[in-house]
């Protein structure tokens, strides 16, 4: 069948969760056997979030392709367990791009280019994508940003134009806006979706679903209000209230018949009476409710000012969890705090496990190093995640090797260069091949094979010879430091396929000591949790477990020293 199209819009304030309702929604509708696809318009004139601050922004979320996305799209990925690409975040900034290019080669024959039509256009382009190999039945395209918002209004002009093009049976809109609850008084709000969805009415556009974000439940009295006032069916008045987790959403939604009322919309009547498989969410949720039994993981990073900048982190730490039956407990370090050994100490002691993420430039490395060195001489499990890998690595080489001086070319000092920027060869191996970005480094992005070592932790946990993981970093492994590093206990358990880059590594004769140079963080699903992840966790859990005869022989012998008092 032809291509129908869902657009989800956000009204009153940002932040509501357009992104997890567009997720959510295509998870329901895969459930019920469509092919759905999912896509992002962003507003802002960056080409992409690969440079913007990520305590401004959030995370910078990598697809297989190399592509630099945000972090909706991973949002998009969890709920449908679904690989996207680099065609499904779309900015403004790639908009003005192309077009301005194409004026300068000209292709406008000297025709005066304007937002109308010629931008309009380049959007629509963008959501139609003929060239697209496998079309979906529905295309979910969420714009970003408010509605009102200014840097919105062409997105909004294209989405009203493409309704009218493939007519509005093959279109739905949505529109997900705030309901405000206040307590003094113990109302709720309706005033401002009204104004929401009047501005919508100006632009050209009336919304077929209205899901409205509330801390409280809508009574039948306030929905009626809304859809008499908003012009839609009180069946199309869908709340969406606090919920445990994300990951309990899908089967809330469900409950409203957000999906069945979709595709009732979309004239497409098998669909809406088929029964939705939902069957691995229910055990989720269910496998989530049970999982009580704290663990204590320590993360350390440079970016605490907004968690979202680990936010793959943390939600491949609560697919682990529900998996491994624990709930995940996170203390946040600042790399920045850790100044020597003793302050690690204080900081990383009550807890089981620790975890450096990613990162880029020197801020917070020496904070990481000494992370990483407390987990070597304390056993503590430890996973380091690109810059957390490679200042583990940096770690080992001075307390194992005699490198007191070890760190990555990254940290703009001298010192003994464990990590360097590699030189780009068009010949060489395609993991070698650069990717420049625009301040002309080379980096590594998107997904790459790496080579796994029988007999490692890696090989316990992937059970698998060779994997597929996705990269963003410009910083690799010394080849020079090999022999030296291995000889003093170093272990190297993932390597490209060529043996030339290293993947992972390991250090023998720890319990589970692990630093991967990719970001398996951007695999996990909650359905699927990410081995890497289940295994720390894993350790984690052994770790504590180990620790609790001594916490107990402790308190007895704190008891007989008072009764000898």
């Amino acid at each position: 069948m032809a291509t129908k199209y869902i657009f989800v819009t956000g009204g009153v304030v940002s932040g509501i969760g357009k992104g997890i309702t567009a997720a959510v929604l295509g998870c329901l509708l895969k459930a019920r056997g469509i092919r759905v696809l999912n896509q992002k318009f962003d507003p802002y004139i960056n080409i992409d979030p690969g440079l913007m601050s990520p305590t401004q922004h959030g995370e910078v979320f990598i697809t297989d392709d190399g592509a630099e996305t945000d972090l909706d799209i991973g949002h998009y990925e969890r709920f449908t367990d679904t690989s996207l690409d680099c065609t499904s975040d779309i900015t403004t900034g790639m908009i003005y791009r192309d077009i301005l290019q194409r004026e300068r080669d000209g292709a406008y024959n000297g025709t005066t280019v304007q937002v109308v039509p010629h931008v309009i256009n380049e959007i629509k382009k963008h959501i139609y994508q003929p060239e697209r190999k496998n079309q979906p039945d529905i295309l979910i395209a969420e714009v970003g940003g408010t509605v009102g918002d200014m840097e919105s209004l062409p997105y909004m002009e294209a989405i009203r134009q493409v309704s009218y093009e493939v007519g509005h049976e093959n279109v739905l809109f949505i529109h997900v806006t705030l309901i405000p609850y206040l307590r003094s008084s113990g109302e709720t709000k309706t005033k401002p979706t009204q104004h929401s969805v009047q501005k919508l009415l100006s632009l050209g556009i009336q919304p077929d679903i209205l899901v409205c974000r509330s801390e409280q439940p809508l009574t039948d009295d306030t929905r009626r209000k809304i859809a008499l006032y908003c012009n839609v069916d009180m069946d199309c008045v869908i709340q969406n209230i606090d919920v445990e987790t994300v990951y309990h959403l899908p089967l809330a939604l469900e409950a409203q018949n957000l999906a069945q009322t979709v595709c009732q919309k979309l004239n497409l009547p098998k669909a809406a009476e088929r029964a939705a498989d939902l069957d691995a969410w229910h055990s989720l949720t269910q496998r989530d409710r049970l999982a009580t039994e704290p663990l204590r993981i320590g993360l350390v990073g440079k970016y605490l000012a907004l968690h979202d900048a680990y936010l793959s982190v943390l939600e491949s730490l609560r697919h682990a969890g529900i998996t491994n039956g624990v709930k995940v407990d996170l203390k946040w370090v600042d790399a920045e705090e850790l100044v020597d050994a003793k302050s690690a100490a204080a900081q990383l002691d009550d807890v089981s496990a620790i975890l450096v993420p990613g990162g880029f430039g020197p801020r917070g490395m020496d904070g990481m190093i000494e992370a990483a060195s407390y987990a070597i001489r304390s056993n503590k499990p430890y996973f380091g995640i690109g810059l957390g890998m490679q200042m583990a690595v940096a770690a080992f080489a001075r307390s194992r090797a005699g490198l007191a001086d070890a760190h990555s070319a990254e940290a703009e000092k001298p010192c003994t260069p464990l990590f360097v920027l590699p030189q780009p060869d068009a010949n060489s191996d395609p993991c070698q091949s650069a990717i420049l970005n625009t301040i002309q480094k080379p980096m590594r992005r998107g997904a790459y094979p790496c080579r796994i070592v029988p007999g490692t932790h890696l090989a316990e946990a992937y059970q698998q010879h060779e994997v597929l993981e996705r990269h963003h970093h410009r910083w690799e492994f010394n080849m020079d430091y090999q022999e030296l590093l291995c000889q003093a206990g170093l272990k190297l358990s993932g390597l490209s396929p060529d043996g030339r880059l290293v993947e992972a590594f390991e250090i023998e004769n720890h319990p589970w000591f692990l630093g991967v140079l990719f970001h398996p963080e951007f695999k996990s699903r909650p359905i699927r949790p990410h081995p890497l992840f289940t295994a720390f966790l894993s350790a984690a859990q052994a770790w504590a477990a180990r620790q609790l005869p001594l916490t107990a022989a402790s308190q007895m012998e704190d008891k007989h020293h008072g009764h000898d008092l």
